[in-house]
């Protein structure tokens, strides 16, 4: 039977490699986006288990509202990506200064 602590552990482990993910690789958005992503479910998978383990619905109900906000986090940004590799012809970081002030 697996414990708390497993879970929290697995959930360090996630979170440790998305933030080394968006160090690591500066280049590509459409990766620092996945490793955005990979950080909100490390965050779910601690509402789980807490809420699991503590017996209380809450956490679950919390993970819905996370998800949606993932959801649709990605929706706008994989949008954003379109439009700007229409207009530079590239996604990497450094060719985009178009935001600039």
């Amino acid at each position: 039977m697996p414990e708390l602590a497993d879970f929290l552990i697995l959930g360090a482990i996630l979170f440790c490699i998305s933030i080394a993910g968006i160090f690591l690789n500066r280049k590509n958005l459409i990766i620092i986006l996945m490793c955005i992503e990979l950080i909100l479910l490390s965050v779910n998978l601690n509402f789980v288990a807490f809420s699991y383990f503590n017996a209380d619905i809450a956490g679950q109900v919390f993970v819905f509202f996370v998800l949606t906000v993932a959801a649709a986090e990605s929706a706008i940004g994989l949008a954003i990506l379109i439009v700007l590799f229409r207009n530079k012809g590239s996604i990497n970081v450094e060719d985009i200064n178009a935001l600039n002030g």
